[in-house]
């Protein structure tokens, strides 16, 4: 089984990474990082002139119709240069949401506008404190309009629809949960920014008050539509997060070649040596899951589940890993708001709740090796 990507998928790759470091400079990052705008409008359009959002949307939704390998590729180049772009949550939550469950009217709708830069989509799923869980959903729905709040967002101050996760029944079972799609942009909803560790990933709290809004599924489907947009999510930011844990390696390692202490490179000292070794086996480890789930990902396999979960414990892990030490190994400097670093550290951290904790998921892998081998 050959995990590697194809010629026309690592070239795509040297042309994303090209792009973004004439786009995404660490100084582009700061703008946003200082709050000055909420998110790089220019790299948003210059990624949508380039085809990277819409390339694993079909061509009859103004996409490029070329699929979810493509997609992790770009997603490790958005990683690693740290983009501060609502990427994550319009393309792999929102857009996936509609590819899974949208009816055609719904994808002619969004899909195109994705595609084009033009929308930015996000999921309104957590409420407050807590990992996915149907129980935790506690937003109503009744006759197609809804009352509650959502928090946090991810660029939902930003996002022009979002997919909200509702109740629309009380017997306690998964069935009681339904998604809905909402223009934010028309009444009954109001947006407050939060305040959050990684300021270039804005995130929000919206209050839905008699909002109306459009069944996305099945009703009473909502759950294990959700299960499924998270497990694609997870293999997609996996990638974004290798991405990050390598570019932190990277720093590390650039950091400890060039600096000179008692007449010598720090990275010639045995404690620095071992500690980059440390993050090359880590995000190694990562790149090994995270090709595992996108093979699961791009081929609809079976193992989609567990590859997913896999993908993400270890990617998590890695980059923040990958992230803590390249401080380290910058000692001092490494604190410093002059120095990048921190600017992985608060991705990483921030990653590693986006989708739910490490725990959940690791739970969540537990879970379904067990069902797994109990079928």
């Amino acid at each position: 089984m050959n995990f590697d990507f194809s010629d026309d998928q690592k070239q795509l790759r040297d042309q994303a990474r090209k792009f973004l470091a004439e786009k995404c400079s660490p100084k582009a990052v700061r703008v946003v990082l200082d709050g000055k705008t909420p998110y790089d409008k220019d790299l948003w359009k210059g990624l949508a002139e380039m085809g990277f959002l819409g390339v694993a949307i079909p061509e009859e939704f103004g996409g490029a119709g070329a699929g979810h390998l493509e997609l992790c590729v770009i997603a490790e180049e958005m990683g690693r240069a740290n983009a501060p772009v609502p990427f994550s949550s319009t393309v792999y939550l929102a857009a996936e949401a509609l590819l899974i469950a949208g009816s055609d009217a719904q994808k002619k709708k969004w899909l195109p506008a994705i595609a084009s830069g033009e929308a930015i989509g996000t999921l309104a799923l957590f409420e407050g404190k807590g990992n996915p869980s149907p129980k935790n959903v506690k937003l109503i729905a009744a006759n197609g309009v809804l009352n509650g709040v959502k928090k946090p967002v991810a660029d939902g101050a930003i996002a022009d629809f979002a997919v909200v996760a509702a109740r629309t029944g009380s017997s306690g079972r998964d069935g009681d949960i339904s998604l809905f799609l909402v223009d934010l942009k028309t009444g009954g909803v109001e947006v407050k920014n939060l305040t959050n560790l990684d300021p270039t990933r804005g995130q929000a709290e919206i209050t839905f008050k008699d909002c109306k809004a459009e069944p996305l599924g099945a009703a009473g489907e909502g759950w294990s539509i959700l299960t499924q947009v998270l497990d694609r999510a997870a293999v997609l930011c996996a990638f974004e997060q290798v991405g990050g844990s390598d570019r932190a390696l990277e720093m590390g390692r650039d950091y400890a070649l060039d600096r000179i202490a008692f007449g010598r490179q720090i990275g010639s000292f045995q404690a620095v040596k071992h500690m980059l070794a440390d993050m090359y086996v880590s995000a190694t480890l990562a790149r090994s899951n995270s090709y595992y789930g996108a093979w699961a990902l791009s081929t609809n396999a079976a193992e989609l589940p567990e590859a997913a979960a896999a993908a993400r414990i270890s990617a998590t892990q890695a980059f923040q890993h990958c992230a803590k030490n390249n401080i380290q190994v910058h000692g001092g400097m490494g604190f410093t708001w002059e120095f990048d670093c921190h600017m992985y550290y608060r991705r990483a951290n921030a990653m590693a709740l986006g989708l739910g904790s490490l725990s959940y998921w690791e739970d969540q892998l537990i879970d379904r090796m067990r069902k797994k081998n109990a079928a």
